[in-house]
C-alpha cells in the first residue's frame, strides 16, 4: 500500500513538473528591439588651396607694410583680409597673386625690406593664418581697409573693426547685402602646402625628338681666334648632360688663320637623348600677375 501511496506521488510529481515546464516554453517572449542603427552626418569636404613658401613670404609682406610694421593685432586683420580675398572667387586663385596684384596694396610691397626684428611674430602670425586656420574675429568678410581716420564719401562702406591704423570694412548696399562675393569661413577652407613648387614657368620647358637636328648658326666672320677659341672650349646649352662625365683631357685650341664662311651646320645628338631648348626667364612680375582679375577697389 505504501508503495502504491509512494509510486503515485511520484507519478504526481512528473505530471506536475511536465505541467510546469510547458508553461514554461508557451510563455510569450518580449520581441528584440532592433538595434539603434547610428547615422553619421557626411561632413561637407573642405576647398583646399595650394600655397607655396613664396606664397607664405607674400602673406607676412602684406600684413607686415599694411599694418604699418604694428602687431598681432594688426598683423592678424590684414592677414584675414588676404584669406577673404583668396577664398572670395573675385580675386586671384593665389596669396601671391593677391598681394600683387596692381594697385590694391601698399607700393612696393613685394620688393621693400622686411625687418627681421619683425620676422618671429610675422612667422606666427602666417602659420597660424595657414595651419590653424586662424582669422582675426571682428574683421568679419571685410576685403578692404584704408588708414584710420580718413573719410570717405561713399555710402557702401560698412567698418567692422580697426587695427594696426587700418580701419576695415565690407561694401554692403542699402539693404545690407554684400556687393562682392562672400569669402569662405575658415572652417570650409584648407591650405595644401606645396614644397618647393615655384610660380615661375620651368626654365627648360621645350623638348624636342633627339632625331631632330638642331640648326647650329654660322659664327661670326669677324671673330677673333681667342674668340673662337674660347666658343670651342665652352660646353654648349643645347646638348642635354651626361650623368657621371668621364674627365678628358682638355683640347688645344685651333689657330684660325681665315674668317669662317661655312654654312650654318647642326648637331646630331645620339638617339634617343632629349635636348632641352632654354627659353627666357619673363619677368618677374608678368608673371606673379598672369591670369589676375580686375581690381575690385580696395
Amino acid at each position: 500500500m505504501r508503495a502504491e501511496i509512494s509510486f503515485g506521488k511520484s507519478l504526481i510529481g512528473i505530471l506536475f513538473a511536465g505541467l510546469a515546464a510547458t508553461g514554461c516554453t508557451t510563455t510569450s517572449q518580449p520581441a528584440a528591439t532592433p538595434a539603434k542603427t547610428k547615422t553619421k552626418q557626411a561632413q561637407a569636404a573642405k576647398v583646399t588651396f595650394n600655397y607655396t613658401a613664396k606664397d607664405r613670404d607674400c602673406l607676412k609682406r602684406a600684413m607686415y607694410f599694411e599694418s604699418q610694421h604694428s602687431d598681432e593685432d594688426g598683423y592678424m586683420a590684414v592677414g584675414t583680409v588676404v584669406m577673404n580675398r583668396l577664398t572670395s572667387g573675385a580675386y586671384p586663385p593665389s596669396i601671391c597673386g593677391v598681394v600683387a596684384q596692381e594697385k590694391q596694396f601698399a607700393p612696393g610691397v613685394m620688393t621693400r625690406e622686411v625687418k627681421p626684428q619683425a620676422e618671429p611674430e610675422l612667422a606666427t602670425a602666417a602659420d597660424a593664418i595657414l595651419l590653424k586656420g586662424a582669422r582675426h574675429p571682428a574683421v568679419k568678410d571685410a576685403m578692404f581697409f584704408h588708414t584710420d581716420g580718413l573719410k570717405f564719401p561713399y555710402g557702401n562702406m560698412h567698418y567692422v573693426t580697426v587695427a594696426g591704423g587700418n580701419a576695415f570694412y565690407e561694401k554692403r548696399d542699402s539693404n545690407g547685402m554684400l556687393q562682392t562675393p562672400p569669402p569662405l569661413p575658415s572652417y570650409e577652407v584648407a591650405m595644401n602646402y606645396v614644397p618647393g613648387e615655384s610660380m615661375l614657368p620651368p626654365q627648360f620647358e621645350a623638348l624636342i625628338p633627339s632625331a631632330v637636328p638642331v640648326p647650329l648658326p654660322s659664327p661670326d666672320p669677324m671673330a677673333t681666334a681667342s674668340t673662337m677659341s674660347a666658343v670651342n672650349m665652352a660646353p654648349t646649352a643645347r646638348m642635354a648632360p651626361i650623368a657621371n662625365p668621364i674627365p678628358m683631357p682638355m683640347p688645344m685650341p685651333m689657330p684660325i688663320t681665315a674668317p669662317v664662311t661655312s654654312p650654318a651646320t647642326a648637331i646630331e645628338p645620339e638617339p634617343g637623348m632629349p635636348i632641352a631648348i632654354p627659353i627666357p626667364r619673363p619677368a618677374y612680375d608678368s608673371v606673379m600677375l598672369r591670369g589676375a582679375i580686375p581690381a575690385n577697389g580696395g
